[in-house]
C-alpha cells in the first residue's frame, strides 16, 4: 500500500513539473514570437461550431493585425493605462491597493468591479479559456506571475494592446482603430483614444460611434488622467 501511495505521489509529481516545464516554455515563447490568435478566440470557434445551429453563422477567429508599440499612438497607450490599469508600470502584476479598494466598495455597497491589472488579462485573454471558476482564476494569478518574470513591460503592453477585445469581431487596436475611426491606430487623437479605452470594461455593449452620457464621463476622466501616466519608460 505504501509502495502504490509512493508511486502515485511520484507521478503526480513528475505530472506537475512538466505541466510547469511546457507552461514555462510556453510563455517564453511568446515574449519573442507573437500569438496568431488567443485562447480566448480559440475557445469561442469550438464553442460556435458546437452551438451553432445551422442557419447561424459560426464564429471566424480574427486575423490580428498586430502593431508594436512605437506603431500606436502614445495617445492610446496612455489612454490604457489611464483606465485599465494606473500602477502598471509599479506593480508586479497585481495591484494590491486596487483589490482593497474593490473588496471595501463590495462589503459596503455589494457592488462587485474589477481589479485585473494588464498583466492579468493578457494571462487571462492569451492563455487561458473564458471561466469564472476559481480554478481559473488559480491558473490566472500563476500565468501571471510568469509573464512578469519573464516578459519586459514592455511586451506585456504590446500584447495586451494587439489580443485585447474592443467588440464584435474587433481584436486589437488597430482593428479597433480602423472599424470605429477609420484610420491607423497610430493616427488616433487624444480623444478618440480616451473613447476606445473607455468602452474597454464592455466593448461589446458600449460603442465609440454612439456613446451614451456615462461612456461620455468615462471618456473625460480618462483624458484628465492620461498625462499622469508615465509612459516614457515602455516607449523608448
Amino acid at each position: 500500500m505504501k509502495g502504490l501511495l509512493k508511486r502515485s505521489l511520484k507521478i503526480l509529481a513528475a505530472g506537475l513539473l512538466l505541466l510547469c516545464a511546457l507552461s514555462f516554455a510556453e510563455v517564453l515563447a511568446f515574449r519573442f514570437f507573437n500569438p496568431p490568435f488567443t485562447t480566448f478566440m480559440a475557445w469561442r470557434w469550438v464553442a460556435s461550431r458546437i452551438q451553432s445551429g445551422p442557419d447561424e453563422e459560426p464564429y471566424r477567429i480574427v486575423r490580428i493585425q498586430w502593431r508594436t508599440l512605437r506603431q500606436v499612438s502614445p495617445n492610446l497607450v496612455k489612454a490604457v493605462l489611464a483606465a485599465e490599469d494606473q500602477r502598471f508600470l509599479s506593480h508586479h502584476g497585481f495591484d494590491f491597493i486596487e483589490i482593497q479598494e474593490a473588496l471595501r466598495e463590495m462589503l459596503s455597497s455589494r457592488r462587485i468591479r474589477g481589479a485585473s491589472t494588464i498583466s492579468m488579462q493578457v494571462a487571462r485573454t492569451v492563455f487561458l479559456w473564458p471561466s469564472r471558476t476559481w480554478l481559473r482564476k488559480i491558473y490566472e494569478a500563476y500565468y501571471t506571475l510568469l509573464l512578469e518574470l519573464t516578459w519586459p513591460k514592455k511586451r506585456i503592453l504590446e500584447v495586451y494592446l494587439n489580443t485585447v477585445d474592443w467588440g464584435e469581431g474587433v481584436v486589437g487596436a488597430e482593428s479597433a482603430s480602423r472599424k470605429y475611426f477609420r484610420r491607423s491606430s497610430a493616427e488616433l487623437t487624444p480623444s478618440e483614444a480616451a473613447m476606445l479605452a473607455a468602452i474597454l470594461p464592455n466593448p461589446h455593449y458600449w460603442s465609440p460611434v454612439k456613446p451614451t452620457e456615462h461612456l461620455r464621463e468615462r471618456q473625460r476622466k480618462i483624458m484628465n488622467d492620461m498625462e499622469k501616466m508615465p509612459v516614457s519608460r515602455v516607449l523608448r
